[in-house]
């Protein structure tokens, strides 16, 4: 009986020692309750892990607390992950979806829990849960990568490959409707030649496409913004291609990663003369390529002011005031309120003046600069 009353003070103590542990290890904050809930596609890409720390860093000098998740390309742990924040009583949710369509029934999930949801670069679909969307003009990122295309077609019936982001994905539908906007004059005209899509040649005559139309184009030149599925198509292309699809080309490719995948793949074809080949984003690795001539151009969306833009909303939500936003796009149900971000074109000449100068990136994580 003595023995069993002095374990009781111990038992105490550990019971004690485990809550308080258990209360340390919870960034979230007091009873394990987070102010903003971040959900972003994937830790795989550069650009979505350089994001958890932009957030994080523009959050610490606030009062307020956030817990930042990957989805890992998953919309079913894209859904775990909403579930598991609304359970932390987030206040706020930003998410960028890995699916627009399929991302829906996690976020009015989050709607029904009171949750403010701000869909982040890529825009949430046939929902009327998403309350506001910041995300870089998309529009205009497809008409300057079709416009560097124009502003150095060599001659004209110039062999033109199109390739476009996933067919998911909303924003890779914004992208291609401002690239066909500037190409499609141009190929009407003669400049261009599509050599890679039967479905744009069948629809080349038609300035404006429906949804449908470009769905059927995407839909065939799709990479799914994965690097090796761009190779793969690429390839596949090449070898399909007559004479007068090779020589002096040009390629929409709608993102730095299938960038340099596609540009390798047409480099090492002795049928090709040169190509001129689209980005966006200033990955590292692809400025790296327009250095030494192997991409020409990317679209240089400056994410800092894109997670400024973001964390912006979701303080004002916080403290209870209206979001600032400059536009509105159409999701399929709903006009979302959206904050639109600006975009820069960078190929080798101005490198420099965007990327290092403004402090994006250092000097010494290039050569030949």
């Amino acid at each position: 009986m003595k023995r069993s009353l002095k374990a009781i003070p111990f038992l105490l103590v550990v019971m004690m020692l485990m809550a308080l542990v258990s209360a340390c290890g919870n960034s979230g904050g007091s009873g394990g309750k987070v102010d903003v809930g971040i959900v972003l596609p994937t830790k795989d890409e550069p650009r979505w892990v350089q994001d958890e720390q932009r957030f994080k860093d523009a959050l610490k000098d606030t009062d307020y607390s956030v817990d930042i998740l990957f989805s890992q390309g998953s919309s079913a742990k894209e859904k775990e992950n909403v579930d598991s924040l609304i359970a932390k009583d987030i206040k706020v949710l930003i998410i960028c979806p890995q699916d627009g369509d399929a991302a829906a029934a996690a976020i009015e999930a989050a709607q029904k829990a009171g949750i403010k949801v701000i869909s982040y670069d890529r825009l949430i679909t046939n929902t009327d849960a998403v309350n506001y969307y910041v995300t870089f003009d998309s529009v205009a990122v497809g008409k300057a990568q079709a416009q560097y295309l124009v502003d150095n077609a060599k001659g004209n019936g110039q062999p033109l490959y199109l390739y476009a982001g996933a067919a998911s994905d909303n924003n890779a539908f914004l992208f291609f409707q401002g690239a066909w906007s500037v190409l499609q004059p141009k190929i009407a005209d003669g400049t261009f030649k599509i050599a890679n899509s039967s479905e744009a040649v069948a629809l080349q005559a038609k300035a404006e496409l429906s949804r449908e139309e470009q769905s059927k184009i995407i839909s065939q030149v799709t990479t799914n913004w994965d690097p090796n599925e761009a190779k793969n198509k690429a390839q596949t292309h090449l070898t399909a291609a007559a004479a007068d699809q090779k020589g002096d080309v040009a390629i929409l490719a709608p993102n730095d990663g299938t960038a340099r995948s596609i540009a390798d793949v047409f480099a090492s074809d002795s049928e090709i003369t040169s190509f001129a080949v689209t980005g966006q984003d200033a990955e590292k690795a692809s400025v790296q390529y327009i250095i030494e001539g192997k991409q020409s151009m990317t679209v240089f969306k400056d994410v800092r002011n894109l997670v400024k833009d973001a964390m912006g909303m979701a303080v004002a939500i916080l403290d209870g005031k209206t979001p600032e936003t400059t536009g509105s796009y159409n999701n399929g149900k709903v006009d979302v309120q959206a904050k639109q971000t600006d975009v820069i074109v960078v190929d080798k000449a101005n490198v420099q003046a965007a990327l290092v100068d403004s402090k994006y990136y250092e000097a010494g994580d290039f050569t030949g600069l």
